[in-house]
């Protein structure tokens, strides 16, 4: 069984910082891929960052260049340092885990509850 908790959401003004954590519980191999997603009322959960167990990364667009994901297999904990946050960055982000990255997002793989983040103009 996998557990993720997530932590570090909260309220910032436009061009501030906000660093989130996910602590994982399970096996090597269920969390080969971990990442974070997210999602607003009324839209589909959309790719933020993953992060594979060796190290290579892949990031959304419109985050590139601002958010850094890392990982520390010996923990099994995933951060993802949010720099230069825009009003558009507000959402709930979830922390995710599997074998491979989702397919379906939202369904495949672990999910975490989701923390909030909001970014104020």
């Amino acid at each position: 069984q996998v557990q993720l908790v997530e932590s570090g959401g909260g309220l910032v003004q436009a061009g501030g910082s906000l660093r989130l954590s996910c602590a994982a519980s399970g096996s090597p191999l269920t969390l080969n891929y971990v990442g974070w997603y997210r999602q607003i009322p009324g839209k589909q959960r959309e790719l933020v960052a993953t992060i594979a167990r060796g190290g290579s990364t892949n990031y959304a667009d419109s985050v590139k260049g601002r958010f850094t994901i890392s990982r520390d297999n010996a923990k099994n904990l995933v951060t993802l340092q949010m720099n230069s946050l825009k009003p558009e960055d507000t959402a709930v982000y979830y922390c995710n885990a599997g074998v491979f990255p989702p397919l379906r997002v939202g369904i495949d793989g672990y999910w975490g509850q989701g923390t909030q983040v909001t970014v104020s103009s």
